[in-house]
């Protein structure tokens, strides 16, 4: 019985790792049971090291479940040292094209399938319901749950035809928090009436077009008791599984995150959070966003063990869990190919974008990138309209500011500033250098890469939905046009090698 129990805690957990090979103790636990792993941007080269890695790993078991967060647009995995072709969910909302949500579905489908990746962590079924929202963003298809649940389920059908299982994330939905779950437990200001209404509706579309999984975020909501939803049995088994009828794998977050094990890095309060998910409903362990090595994984399936011997966890419930969680590892015939990720991105990009008072463009503007830290969810993802318009308006100075505060003597020197910026109403520095520059400048082009925020005084402004390589080539274009004759040379930009 013992090794049967332990054959199962291996199955349900699915663990990240460092490096672009799989390490041997990856491959060990593979070949004995091993659910599966979670690729993170440290795990890629380009899709053909990628089909290697993952190639290798199903030479140790071919229904190995293979997962990522490959979400397009400011959230990729495969184009983490490049910036993504294809914008994300808001400037698909914005773009407001539902045949072209379901193309970029297909798109990111066909080519995790020939990476031989089997689960995309993905779409954000979340809502963008304040600004003071730290995670989510430009990641939600908007504010109106309709339209975002009409793009979620579009999406999910495009990636879900090529045999790529799809998983709506983070239900109940992160939108209306202010606190990031992944340092901090957020508290939802919810009622149930106003989830019903609101975040649920979202999770409703994505179920009803198929979705295979749905990924639990560790966040409260008041009336279903103190506990997050990922270790929560009334989120999982009465709202999630009851009340909207869901069928498939619960994945959870990743169990590291301050939400739910104490802190990052606290080996036991992961081993802890592993064993509440499952008792909750849970199917899918994902760890090793932060912690990545074999004794943890053995700490956890130590655990999980050990509480099904104390009759403290139900065998069944593991043996179900362990069920669905390889279900997530089968991969259906695909075989479907997609356009052009170049031609497709910028074709939603350009729809994206929302522009008003952008005046001629000097021959010699002056760009400045303003430098934020980057989300933990996103992670070190090249940014900046900077390299764009120097290429399409060669009379260009670039100037990358990555501690916003006294303006340099040059700003002066030139008629025309472009300051490209992401989510600057959660940045006061931020907010102060464009303040800065209207005072100094004669005009100033604000371009937003974030969520939309208040108007900053600026000439003109540029909403681009999302920070993309896409969308951020589509606000070049649109700017290098107003450049003055024979300053700008648009040209067709070359493909990033892959």
């Amino acid at each position: 019985m013992a090794e049967h129990v332990r054959a199962l805690a291996e199955a349900v957990l699915l663990p990240g790792f460092a490096g672009t090979t799989a390490p041997d103790w990856v491959r060990a636990r593979v070949a004995a049971g091993l659910g599966g792993v979670v690729l993170f941007g440290r795990n890629v080269i380009d899709d053909d090291q990628v089909a290697r890695l993952t190639a290798r790993l199903r030479a140790e078991r071919g229904d190995v479940v293979i997962g990522t967060d490959e979400e397009g647009g400011d959230v990729t995995r495969l184009d983490a040292r490049t910036g993504s072709r294809l914008p994300g969910p808001l400037a698909l909302a914005a773009a407001g094209d539902l045949g072209l949500t379901t193309e970029v579905g297909t798109a990111l489908g066909a080519r995790l399938a020939a990476c031989g990746v089997t689960v995309n962590l993905a779409p954000c079924a979340d809502l963008t319901l304040t600004l003071d929202d730290p995670i989510i963003g430009v990641r939600a298809f908007g504010s109106d749950p309709y339209a975002a649940g009409a793009h979620v389920g579009a999406w999910v059908r495009g990636l879900q035809r090529t045999g790529v299982a799809a998983c709506a994330k983070h239900f109940p939905g992160h939108g209306a928090s202010t606190s990031d779950s992944h340092y901090t437990l957020p508290v939802l200001p919810r009622t149930p009436a106003e989830l019903r209404a609101a975040e649920l509706v979202p999770f409703r579309a994505a179920i009803a077009a198929g979705v295979r999984a749905v990924m639990t975020g560790h966040l409260v909501v008041p009336a279903w008791g103190p506990e997050p939803a990922t270790v929560n049995p009334i989120a999982i088994g009465t709202v999630l599984r009851g009340e909207l009828g869901f069928a498939g794998a619960v994945v959870t977050d990743a169990l590291e995150m301050g939400a739910v094990a104490g802190h990052l890095g606290n080996a036991a309060g992961l081993a802890d959070a592993a064993v509440r998910a499952l008792r909750a409903g849970a199917d899918t362990l994902c760890v090793g966003g932060e912690i990545a090595d074999a004794d943890a994984v053995a700490a956890i399936v130590d655990r999980i063990t050990a509480e099904v011997r104390a009759g403290t966890l139900a065998e069944h419930r593991l043996a179900e869990a362990a069920a669905r969680t390889r279900s997530l590892g089968t991969r259906a015939a695909g075989g479907v190919t997609a356009g052009s990720e170049l031609d497709l991105g910028l074709a939603v990009a350009r729809k994206a974008l929302r522009a008003n008072g952008i005046p001629p463009l000097s021959a010699h503007p002056l760009v400045v990138d303003v430098e934020v830290d980057p989300t933990i969810a996103a992670g070190p993802v090249p940014w900046g309209l900077g390299p764009h318009l120097a290429e399409l308006v060669p009379g260009a100075t670039l100037l990358r500011a990555t501690d916003p505060g006294p303006l340099p003597a040059a700003v002066r020197r030139h008629r025309v500033v472009v300051v490209a910026t992401r989510d600057a109403h959660r940045h006061p520095a931020v907010r102060a250098l464009v303040a800065d520059l209207v005072r100094v400048a004669d005009t100033v082009v604000h371009v937003e890469t974030g969520a939309p925020g208040p108007d900053l005084g600026t000439a003109g402004r540029i909403d681009t939905h999302g920070g993309s390589w896409a969308c951020l080539r589509a606000a070049a274009e649109l700017l290098a046009r107003s450049a003055t004759p024979g300053a700008a040379r648009p040209r067709e930009p070359a493909p990033a090698p892959r």
